[in-house]
């Protein structure tokens, strides 16, 4: 699911981070150093669990942010670019504005057609 990353639930004590690192084709530990690791949460390891046990087919797609400009990629407002305002697995809210007129509307989109912009 993601090509070059390795999840480990394990605290690390010195030691044990300098076996992790013999690790073939590891490039780096998230975190500063082996006393100050940076830790996916926990609730998004459980989320990536359940997806992987529940059979579903999953892709690759580009990481998105609620408040980040995108643009759609295809469909009949392809090109469009807009404000993601909500996001979630299958629909979002983009806001298309115009600046001058200090106006935006809103529109439902389906979140596998947007790309950051």
């Amino acid at each position: 699911m993601f090509p070059g990353y390795l999840f480990l639930h394990h605290a690390l004590d010195k030691e044990s981070d300098t076996e992790v690192r013999k690790a073939r084709g590891l490039v780096t530990i998230l975190g500063e150093s082996w006393t100050c690791r940076e830790a996916v949460p926990d609730e998004d390891i459980e989320a990536l669990q359940r997806l992987v046990h529940s059979g579903l087919a999953a892709a690759p797609h580009p990481y998105l942010r609620e408040g980040q400009r995108v643009r759609i990629t295809r469909g009949p407002m392809a090109d469009v670019e807009g404000i993601l305002v909500r996001s979630n697995a299958r629909k979002g809210l983009l806001v298309l504005s115009v600046g001058l007129l200090h106006r935006s509307v809103a529109v439902e989109v389906d979140c596998t057609t947007v790309t950051a912009a």
